[in-house]
């Protein structure tokens, strides 16, 4: 301040001598008013400037804490759903043994069922072939008594020689007697 002053009067002698004029000496006069532009500031502003300052670090101290709050709470959420992740594939994995245990389980009852069946099949086809096996016996005794008798219809027609009947007679009353 003192050195404003001892401008200022200065200034002011100058002044007096010359009346009223610019001075062009630019470090006197930017000097004075860079002077009067920092009191200014410096008593004014300084509240101003202050509150502004501590308000907006109050905010940014604010935005800080939302930031590390919502940090902790992303972590945490984070944590819940690895855990989470974590069950759903223990999950899988045992619903995946259950399946794989079930599919043996009913390839084993498929096998054996399908073990009865075919022994089933190879019953009712022995079953079958032997009926029929015997059907084709009848119908072949059948047939060769069908033919024996008309063989015989036919020598009985034509007649029974006296030798032949004879014979046959002699035959019958041994069969008889013994």
């Amino acid at each position: 301040m003192a050195e404003a002053s001892a401008v200022g009067s200065e200034l002011v002698e100058e002044a007096g001598h010359e009346g009223f004029g610019f001075n062009t000496n630019i470090l006197d006069t930017n000097l004075i008013n860079l002077a009067i532009i920092f009191v200014v500031l410096f008593v004014f502003g300084r509240k101003a400037l202050g509150g502004s300052l501590k308000e907006r670090r109050e905010k940014i101290e604010a935005a800080i804490k939302a930031a590390e709050k919502r940090a902790n709470d992303a972590q945490t959420g984070l944590a819940e759903q690895q855990k989470k992740l974590a069950q759903a594939q223990a999950e899988a994995e045992k619903i995946k043994q259950a399946a794989q245990e079930n599919a043996g389980k009913a390839k084993e009852s498929i096998l054996a069922q399908a073990a009865v069946d075919v022994e089933r099949m190879k019953q009712t086809a022995a079953a079958d072939l032997n009926t029929e096996r015997d059907k084709a016996i009848n119908q072949l005794r059948q047939r060769v008594v069908q033919k024996a008798l008309e063989k015989v219809e036919s020598q009985l027609r034509g007649g029974i020689a006296d030798d032949a009947q004879h014979t046959l007679v002699d035959r019958s009353i041994a069969q008889l007697g013994s």
